[in-house]
């Protein structure tokens, strides 16, 4: 039987208007969950701002939020450049006036077995996904400081930091520095008022996954038996967890990290299956230098 199916596409556990006036970046936000999570914070009546490089994706996003009549502003953005930051945000101000919450959701991500790896793909994983997040943290944290304003940041993170990721050494590393940067800055930030917590999908499939996890999650066939909830992550539900943590109803929880994924990443067998090494889950032959 598994879990039940959440409420459709468009209902909230929040009241309407929980966000009616409230700037509300979203990193990544054009697509895929970011999208996903844009939307909920748009449906109860944010102003979105989308920082996205690839100007595709700023305009699937720009179009989902006007569809949805939310004021939106999408802009280019390489989340690894601080004053590329700080123009976002100088941006969102212009706009709309000041954001009050960040949601870090941009990230890079791609399999390979940690011997393959080059030099530059574990530095631009990294640098985006850990250094990116930290630098739109602080610029947003910063100018909140500058006028005494409360506000609240999501950073998504991934099961991996706690587990490791074989086959996702990059990631993996990047996403431990990530949670651990939750629980550094709750503490450090909490007297100005700024929460800080995490957010951690499970799978949830969706359009912008990349063509290399696409191809491994097509070789599982029925992908909800192998998870407790026997079903996959529906969209919409890591959005209405994104709005709950940053809502006036959640002011006290802060550096937390919240985990939705049906307990799939929790799940041990009793006795372990056969080891296959990831070149071999790969499709990779030998390891030659």
């Amino acid at each position: 039987m598994g879990l039940s199916e959440p409420p459709g596409p468009g209902e909230s556990a929040l009241p309407p208007g929980t966000f009616d006036g409230v700037v509300v970046v979203v990193t990544g936000g054009g697509t895929g969950l970011g999208r996903a999570i844009a939307t909920e914070f748009a449906r109860l009546g944010a102003a979105i701002v989308i920082g996205s490089r690839k100007p595709e994706h700023l305009e699937a996003g720009r179009e989902a939020m006007e569809k949805l009549g939310a004021p939106v502003l999408a802009a280019r953005c390489d989340i690894r450049d601080p004053e590329k930051v700080a123009d976002l945000f100088d941006a969102a101000e212009a706009a709309f006036g000041l954001p009050t919450v960040l949601v870090n959701n941009a990230a890079a991500n791609f399999p390979v077995p940690a011997e393959d790896m080059s030099p530059n793909a574990w530095r631009t994983v990294v640098d985006i996904t850990l250094n990116g997040t930290f630098f739109c943290a602080r610029e947003f944290a910063r100018r909140l400081m500058a006028v005494g304003r409360p506000g609240s940041i999501v950073n998504v993170g991934a099961s991996y930091a706690w587990t490791g990721g074989p086959g996702f050494a990059h990631s993996a590393a990047a996403k431990a520095g990530v949670k651990n940067m939750v629980e550094t800055l709750a503490v450090e930030w909490g007297p100005y008022g700024i929460q800080v917590n995490g957010l951690v999908p499970g799978l949830f499939p969706h359009e912008d996954m990349t063509a290399d996890i696409q191809a491994n999650l097509a070789r599982t066939h029925d992908k909800a038996v192998a998870q407790p909830a026997m079903r996959v992550g529906r969209p919409r539900e890591l959005g209405w967890a994104a709005t709950f943590l940053a809502s006036p109803y959640a002011r006290f929880i802060s550096g937390h990290t919240l985990v939705v994924d049906g307990a799939n990443w929790q799940r041990r067998a009793l006795t372990n299956p056969a080891v296959v090494t990831v070149r071999d889950q790969m499709g990779r032959g030998p390891f030659t230098p």
